[in-house]
């Protein structure tokens, strides 16, 4: 009885670890990475076909180099899962009192404070470690990214403009991807990044429709609480309005063909679409515009930038 005991012990060793790490991924909702990786490997791409002057981007005759993209990934899903946990840590009072997110990991006690914690710090490793690897102004602006983006966990304590933050947040994917192949920054990743901005504040401002009065009870801020529903909307409708600009531009200036262009008509649809089927008398559909739509225009973005730029070599 002992020996088989001792035999299916490593199963459950290997059980429990699958275990722990569903529920770390759950805390730190792993899956919305959808949102800012794609965006990551578009500043990848272009900072790998861009000109000296980081202007006009033509694919070479050589490969991007995939080394600096798998430390650029890894600086990514570091600095993102180190916001995520912290923000859960932050959070997690909050969390309690609001019946949307009552049931989340630490709230519920499925996972302990300390775990999130040790979440928050393998990843800001994580972050700087690639980050040093790629070069050294990445290295340099790796504390800086950290900052703004576990700064974001409190900027609805004091400021409607916290969707703006997060927009930023994410908005470094691609920037820092540029800097990691580049080893500089120009105007080129400061457009992409403000439409990443602008994207994200957009639909930041639709998710936040959901917790409207638990923020004005909790004297919290955000762009719904301060202006009403139906105002909130429109500016996220005006932020996103900003983001196709941004995509435009980011097209002309990289001298970009006619297949990102469609991409971008493309995106400009989903996201109007996005906006039809969230309105301020009904709510239901705010998940699907969120998570589903948005994802699916960060992927596009990514596949008809990779086509315009490599197609003619494929």
């Amino acid at each position: 009885m002992e020996g088989r005991d001792l035999r299916k012990e490593p199963a459950r060793l290997a059980s429990r670890a699958v275990s722990a790490l569903r529920q770390v991924g759950g805390l730190i909702k792993f899956s919305h990475s959808i949102f800012a990786l794609p965006f990551a490997i578009i500043g990848y791409m272009l900072a790998s076909c861009a000109d000296s002057a980081g202007i006009a981007c033509r694919a070479t005759s050589g490969h991007p180099p995939l080394g600096k993209l798998v430390f650029i990934l890894l600086a990514m899903v570091g600095a993102r899962s180190s916001a995520m946990a912290f923000n859960r840590i932050v959070d997690r009072d909050l969390d309690r009192l609001n019946p949307r997110t009552s049931d989340r990991h630490l709230p519920t006690g499925r996972l302990p404070v300390w775990a999130a914690w040790t979440v928050v710090v393998v990843g800001a490793v994580v972050l700087v470690g690639s980050a040093a690897a790629l070069n050294r102004l990445a290295l340099l602006l790796s504390p800086v990214a950290l900052l703004v983006v576990l700064g974001y966990s409190y900027s609805k304590r004091f400021t409607s403009l916290s969707h703006l933050w997060l927009g930023l947040s994410l908005a470094i994917a691609p920037a820092g991807a540029w800097v990691g192949v580049r080893g500089d920054l120009t105007f080129l990743p400061c457009l992409l990044a403000a439409a990443v901005l602008f994207w994200t504040a957009g639909f930041d401002i639709i998710y936040s429709t959901q917790d409207v009065e638990f923020d004005v009870s909790m004297r919290l801020y955000s762009v719904p609480a301060r202006f009403g529903l139906e105002n909130g909307l429109r500016l996220a409708g005006i932020s996103h309005a900003l983001c196709v600009l941004f995509l435009v531009l980011v097209g002309s200036w990289a001298e970009l063909g006619w297949l990102y262009y469609g991409g971008v008509a493309l995106c400009t649809l989903i996201l109007a679409y996005e906006h039809s089927i969230v309105k301020p008398t009904d709510l239901s559909r705010v998940n699907t515009a969120f998570f589903t739509l948005n994802g699916v225009v960060s992927i596009v973005l990514m596949v008809v930038t990779a086509c315009d730029l490599y197609g003619a070599r494929w």
